[in-house]
């Protein structure tokens, strides 16, 4: 019991393998040619032996009619043995005549008419013929050979024709097994050859390719004729090589953060500490001495600030935002407050939010984000020297929330548009550290949304932040 068991476990891991479920592909074909093979030989076969008792009635009914004389009984009797038919009737000139006849050994069973049988009918009457047990008396009609008249009867027994279907239908079974076998082991190997080995091939170097990435000689050479294997495994090798290198930077990216971390710490002890010194001095009599104070009090403090954001940014890893449903108009008026632009000042901020509209995200977090692009927006108004505006607007359809957040400053240069969520490299203005908007892209895209510049040109700036209204299959209410 337990070797069965084993064998069915074993005949199953096989099937579900390419080679196997092909090979099982392959058999299943095979079986339907030799259906497709055996059916209409075996009904060509039965019509084919039906049709050579019709012609030996016929030679014996006419070898009668060309004599006047009587027919000895011994005679007729070796006739129609040896037609293998027990009578024989012609029609000729509209006249129907029995020329041979001899004792029925029992009632006829059945009648099939050759001349109006189509293929569906002989295949069946084969099936029957071959599946019928019994010795049963059956009639045969069909057209004589050579026009010697209009039509042809007889009488024979199905034994005989039972036991050639039987001879004649294990033999063409035996050769078209024989040949469907080598054909479908042919088709087997080939296909084996040319598909299935270069597939194990790819997946062999994609296993062995995950075990150690970073080692450059697992990469694929591109080795198949086929087309179709050929493009994949080129695909394949292409993948690899960028997978490899990114890998290659990101482990010397994560020594340089490392490194940059351990220097950013010593530098912010040692700028906190000349801070202290600056502020003394601010409280010199030398007048240049003084002027210069807050200068170089402002340029420690942004230094001090630099080295703490790549230090929060390093080892930061941010929590999952925790969803609740708020009105986002009370939070982009408390941001707006804080953010110091009042009503008064050169810069004026417009909001078209309604005061019912309720979003389901992390308030905190999308705090930090709207306050980041606030911020960008009111620095860079300031650094054009002229008064203006930021637009704060946001709704909602049946997929996403929607909040745009636009200025009328002089645009992004080019080269921060390139990189502008890149970390350390998508800074706005002079000094900044070009962290503030990949830590906003990355709090969005923790809400499974998206932060998007959507334009950027002398006529101002604006993002777009696009927040789902259904997570992780939960559809909002």
């Amino acid at each position: 019991m337990r070797n069965l068991y084993r064998s069915i476990l074993r005949g199953g891991l096989i099937l579900n393998t390419l080679s196997g479920r092909f090979l099982a592909l392959t058999v299943v074909f095979v079986l339907l040619a030799e259906v497709l093979i055996f059916l209409p030989s075996v009904a060509k076969f039965r019509e084919d032996w039906l049709l050579l008792r019709l012609e030996k009635a016929q030679i014996a009914a006419l070898a009668l009619l060309t004599t006047d004389a009587a027919l000895d009984e011994s005679l007729e009797q070796e006739l129609l043995a040896n037609a293998g038919v027990f009578n024989v009737v012609l029609r000729r000139d509209a006249v129907r005549q029995l020329v041979l006849s001899s004792p029925i050994p029992s009632p006829i069973t059945a009648t099939f008419d050759l001349r109006m049988a189509g293929p569906l009918q002989l295949v069946g009457d084969a099936m029957l013929a071959m599946t019928t047990p019994g010795n049963d008396v059956i009639r045969v009609i069909g057209t004589p050979l050579h026009d010697a008249g209009l039509l042809i009867e007889i009488t024979t027994e199905s034994g005989p024709l039972r036991a050639a279907l039987i001879d004649f239908g294990a033999r063409i079974l035996l050769l078209s097994a024989m040949i469907s076998a080598a054909t479908a082991m042919l088709l087997f190997l080939a296909v084996r050859r040319l598909m299935v080995l270069p597939i194990a091939r790819v997946v062999r170097h994609m296993t062995a390719y995950a075990a150690a990435p970073e080692d450059a000689r697992r990469v694929i050479t591109p080795t198949a004729r086929v087309r179709e294997l050929r493009e994949a495994e080129d695909a394949l090798q292409s993948l690899q090589t960028q997978l490899t290198g990114a890998l290659r930077q990101k482990e010397r990216l994560a020594q340089l953060g490392g490194a940059v971390a351990k220097i950013s710490h010593d530098l912010r002890n040692i700028l906190t500490s000349a801070q202290l010194f600056a502020d003394r001095m601010e409280n010199s009599k030398d007048p240049a001495v003084a002027r210069a104070a807050p200068k170089l009090v402002n340029s420690i403090s942004r230094a001090v600030s630099l080295c703490e954001t790549t230090l929060a940014f390093g080892r930061a890893e941010e929590s999952p935002p925790r969803l609740t449903r708020f009105a986002l108009r009370g939070l982009v008026d408390e941001m707006i407050e804080a953010e110091g632009l009042g009503p008064d000042g050169p810069i004026t901020a417009l909001i078209d939010i309604a005061p019912n509209l309720m979003i389901r995200a992390d308030g905190e977090q999308l705090y930090r984000v709207m306050s980041n692009l606030v911020r960008n927006a009111r620095q860079a108004i300031e650094a054009a020297g002229r008064p203006g505006t930021i637009e704060i607007g946001a709704g909602e359809d049946d997929v996403a929330w929607w909040i745009r957040v636009g200025d009328t400053g002089p645009g992004l240069p080019a080269k921060a548009r390139e990189k502008l969520f890149s970390a350390f490299q998508g800074g706005t203005r002079k000094g900044g550290s070009g962290l503030g908007l990949a830590i906003a892209s990355e709090l969005i895209r923790g809400h499974g949304g998206r932060l998007d510049l959507q334009r950027s040109d002398e006529d101002g700036t604006e993002f777009l932040i696009t927040l789902p209204r259904e997570i992780e299959g939960d559809a909002d209410g």
